[in-house]
């Protein structure tokens, strides 16, 4: 209709301040900074509303097709080769097939506003999944979470360091170490703490880190011999591993490191503590009672769900790396490059050949076993190697093996001559570099 006209916001601000001029209340020359516009421009907008009124101040090219467009046919076109071919393909993957196979040159974006438009195509939102909040568990020691924190705990002048740490699900009750890296060493030292002060838990929550649970065993939970030393300390305490398969899963944990990340490092400055050692001495004693006595909460259950540690016997014997090693003939065991003798009197029947189990304990000593039985043993010395001293006018046998390797090339093994093969080979040799220029080919 054309007594309608569709003007913005800035043409209707225009209109009100021409509207000013026109009745007198304001000069042109005024009227230009409201406009933001110079004089000049004042002048052509001002004479193109006495002319023309409202209409003289909307934008000519309003309503009109842009140039740069493309044609209304070739629109169609585009929607009916996808509605006919690629008919739920997104708009990207559409667009490569159209030139590849139609020879229809259409940019992605541009494909998909006509899609939307034509109510072809649809955006596909990606959604969190669905989680659902598990309440804590009921009993102190039914369930505890464990994981490493990777930080710069003692500041930005010094090389970043794991902290390891256990949470109780049921009540936050935390306990830590410090050390290098996320190791087997810290894991089973931090654990075996645990259970020595509160008892042996019911399960524990880890992820999928290769130092809780073996690759192999992601895949097929039924193959015992490829536990490691974590999981077979779990199988010999009875206790349950559960996978976490997401940070949130085990998110106590997660949380309590923003915890230790903020306070246990302010602890640290305050101390001027830059060591692990000294790091470790001080969470033990001052720290963790302090910060479980502040965070821990009353579990829902007063029955504790932790077992005694005293139904499973000598804990270094369970926390500790096991290796298969065989009493050779002279009845020693060979194990990291070291000889131990087994003693004649024993508990156990001993024949060479046997296989027996190897333990190396937390704090480096090392036990052998037979069918649950102690083996006594001494460690042998090294033997000592005595150095050959060599006479006078003579060269020694390292001498004499860098001469080799240096004059190699001069050997006969090295050079490609059959007279060397045959008898008398210095004298046909000689012939034969007569007439051959060396014996070289």
């Amino acid at each position: 209709m054309e007594d309608k006209l569709i003007m913005s916001a800035k043409e209707r601000k225009r209109k009100v301040i021409l509207e000013d001029v026109k009745r007198g209340f304001i000069s042109l020359k005024d009227a230009a900074p409201r406009l933001e516009v110079g004089y000049r421009q004042a002048k052509r907008l001002y004479k193109a509303y006495r002319s023309s009124g409202d209409a003289g101040i909307v934008h000519k090219s309003r309503g009109k097709p842009s140039g740069r467009s493309y044609p209304s046919d070739f629109k169609q076109k585009v929607l009916t080769a996808y509605e006919n071919k690629y008919s739920g393909f997104g708009p990207t993957f559409a667009a490569e097939k159209m030139a590849e196979n139609d020879k229809i040159l259409i940019n992605g974006e541009t494909l998909r506003l006509w899609l939307l438009e034509a109510n072809l195509w649809q955006r596909q939102r990606k959604r969190k999944g669905y989680r659902k909040r598990r309440l804590r568990r009921e009993r102190f020691g039914e369930l505890l979470q464990i994981d490493g924190s990777d930080h710069l705990w003692f500041g930005h002048h010094y090389p970043r360091s794991c902290l390891l740490n256990m949470v109780d699900d049921a009540t936050g009750t935390t306990m830590s170490q410090l050390d290098k890296g996320e190791t087997c060493q810290v894991l089973l030292s931090t654990f075996m703490a645990w259970v020595k002060k509160y008892g042996v838990p019911k399960a524990v929550y880890v992820d999928l880190k290769n130092v809780y649970v073996s690759p192999r065993r992601c895949v097929d939970d039924d193959i015992e011999t490829t536990m490691n030393v974590f999981e077979r300390v779990c199988h010999l305490l009875n206790v349950e591993i559960i996978k976490a398969y997401s940070p949130q899963a085990k998110g106590r944990v997660e949380r309590n490191h923003g915890v230790y990340q903020d306070r246990f490092v302010k602890e640290l400055k305050l101390r001027n503590i830059t060591t692990i050692p000294e790091a470790n001495d001080f969470l033990r004693k001052i720290y963790l009672p302090n910060v479980n006595k502040k965070f821990s909460k009353r579990p829902a259950s007063s029955e504790d769900a932790h077992c005694s540690p005293k139904a499973y016997g000598d804990l270094n014997q369970i926390f500790c790396w096991e290796y298969h090693r065989k009493i050779r003939n002279d009845y020693t065991v060979r194990f990291n490059n070291e000889f131990y003798q087994l003693s004649r009197k024993q508990n156990v029947v001993l024949r060479s050949k046997q296989a027996i189990v190897v333990h190396v304990h937390l704090d480096g000593s090392v036990s052998l076993w037979r069918e649950g039985q102690r083996i006594a043993y001494e460690k042998l010395k090294e033997p000592r190697v005595k150095e050959e001293k060599t006479p006078k006018g003579q060269i020694s046998v390292s001498e004499r093996s860098m001469l080799a390797k240096k004059n190699k090339h001069k050997s006969p093994w090295s050079q490609f001559n059959p007279a060397w093969l045959k008898k008398g080979g210095k004298s046909r040799q000689k012939g034969a570099t007569k007439q051959s220029g060396g014996g070289h080919f």
